[in-house]
């Protein structure tokens, strides 16, 4: 092995920034790694939900997506649902009525669009040839979505008035030298006459959207910007709350998707999403995932390791090797990832449970390389290492979710005492016709990760069920005890295997008590 400063080498690892928002697009491009076919679909023009938990590269592949349109002359509009609007904090207002939270959600997303336009125009406009249609068409779109009504009680105060004055007055005198009589009479009237009558008017100002008007106006900015494709690239749509989700999806469905040069990807996490409000006869207020928009991409379940073992390490590598590359710090230079990963490690089956202990997170790799390198002091990475930086992440980042939360503490620990515990295994089975809360908040803190969704039963036909692993965060102290998971599986055989036979169907030993499980969601 080549000498290489190692120390120098833990500097910049250490350096990484590990969110997408937070770096340049040229970094983002420069250390995009594509786990094929993700970037084939990601840059179809079918419009599309994007699915995947925080940290699993949501952000990264829309800010890809979004240079790719833009060298391919197409024009990206990014809006990221966290930053729309001023008024975040009505959204969550339980208090105020449905109608009016949603309709500012509404108009906040439109107004975000909108000044994606202003900004589109405005580097449009001087190449043009009818600068003016560009101005007219910008204003009529803003006045499509600016509409605002009084609705509410109304009380009337009819103001009228006038104020007359009238004045009178007598005065008689008679004036004689004595002994002649003085008389002397007056008599004086003021009067001052107001009448007053008022009418007032009043109500509540709401937010009045035509969706016709609206998707007529954006039909007539996206012609004149001269036939290019517009693709509308959302981000953070879990940040919206949910029972407001279906109503800003209706305004897609209506407003956005009948425009055919305009493209819709939208990034989500699925367990905090919902798309539609089913109504009867086949209604529904929303987008109808498969018709309207397809949810055929997930990035969870690209790198999951107990998956494609290969196809992990391989995408680990080169993402690390990636984001070393771009870095901006002077560091030794390597020609190829596997040059930067074999001086790192002290061998392969080290790296490779590295790649393990990630567990498919592209972010939570990019945090755990900082804290083995760490660990390491210099020296190259060793088994202990890895398993020392899994343990530090575990309990720093995600363990922090269960600490207040005793309900869920209780059900992590009553999965991992039957699985492992009991069935010296890391994996397990659950019915997928039930949804539960708990299973779905300890995915979603990616303490527990899905193999494979919708696995049938040699036993029950018809029953299918969700493949869910245990993160390597909840095991680690257990390796090289006689309490280790012996295997991802138990056979019905009473063996264990990482590989199971006949796609999971001999596997009835893992399967979960759902009566143990926590309230169905």
């Amino acid at each position: 092995m080549d000498t290489v400063d190692l120390a120098a080498v833990r500097t910049t690892l250490i350096g990484f920034t590990k969110r997408a928002e937070k770096a340049t697009e040229e970094s983002l491009v420069a250390t995009f790694v594509d786990s094929a076919p993700l970037f084939s679909l990601l840059s179809t023009q079918n419009n599309q939900i994007i699915y995947g938990r925080r940290g699993t590269g949501k952000t990264h592949a829309l800010k890809v997506v979004s240079e790719h349109v833009d060298q391919q002359g197409g024009i990206p509009v990014f809006l990221d649902m966290r930053t729309v609007g001023s008024n975040g904090s009505i959204y969550s207002d339980g208090a105020r009525p449905l109608a009016e939270r949603a309709s500012v959600l509404l108009s906040d997303a439109l107004s975000g669009l909108l000044n994606e336009f202003y900004a589109i125009a405005l580097s449009a406009i001087d190449g043009h040839p009818h600068p003016e249609e560009i101005t007219r068409r910008l204003d009529a779109l803003q006045a499509s979505i600016s509409t605002v009504r009084i609705t509410g009680d109304i009380s009337e105060e009819l103001t009228a008035g006038g104020t007359r004055a009238v004045e009178r007055g007598t005065n008689l005198k008679l004036d004689a030298t004595p002994p002649s009589v003085k008389v002397e009479l007056a008599n004086s009237r003021k009067e001052e006459i107001t009448n007053q009558l008022s009418t007032r008017r009043s109500g509540r100002e709401t937010i009045h959207l035509t969706f016709g008007s609206i998707s007529s106006a954006l039909v007539d900015m996206v012609a004149i910007l001269g036939g290019k494709r517009i693709w509308f690239l959302i981000d953070e749509w879990s940040e919206v709350p949910v029972d407001l989700q279906p109503y800003l999806a209706d305004l897609f469905r209506r407003v956005v998707l009948p425009v055919n040069e305009i493209t819709v990807k939208i990034a989500a996490i699925e367990h905090r999403t919902d798309f539609a409000i089913l109504k009867d006869r086949g209604e529904y207020i929303g987008l109808e995932l498969g018709a309207d928009v397809s949810a055929d991409l997930n990035l969870d379940d690209f790198l999951v390791f107990d998956n494609s073992q290969e196809k992990a390490v391989d995408f680990i590598g080169h993402l690390i090797f990636r984001h070393y590359e771009s870095s901006a710090s002077d560091h030794p230079k390597f020609d190829s990832a596997e040059h930067l990963i074999s001086s790192l490690f002290t061998q392969r089956p080290v790296f490779e449970e590295f790649v393990r202990a990630v567990e498919g997170v592209p972010r939570d790799a990019l945090n755990l390389i900082a804290k083995v390198v760490t660990k390491a002091f210099g020296q190259q990475i060793a088994m202990n290492h890895v398993r020392a930086g899994a343990r530090d992440w575990y309990n720093q980042d995600k363990a922090a979710v269960i600490r207040n939360d005793t309900a869920l503490a209780d059900l992590l620990q009553y999965i991992v005492s039957e699985v492992i515990g009991t069935r010296r295994a890391r994996a397990f089975l659950l019915s997928s016709k039930t949804r539960y809360v708990g299973v779905d908040k300890l995915f979603d803190s990616r303490l527990l990760h899905i193999l494979k969704k919708s696995v049938s039963s040699n036993d029950e036909p018809g029953e299918r069920y969700d493949v869910f692993k245990i993160d390597y965060g909840c095991y680690v102290d257990l390796i090289n005890t006689t309490r280790a998971p012996e295997g991802l599986f138990q056979e019905d055989d009473g063996s264990f295997t990482e590989v199971p036979k006949d796609d999971y169907r001999s596997i009835r030993r893992a399967i979960l008590d759902p009566d143990k499980i926590s309230s169905p969601a």
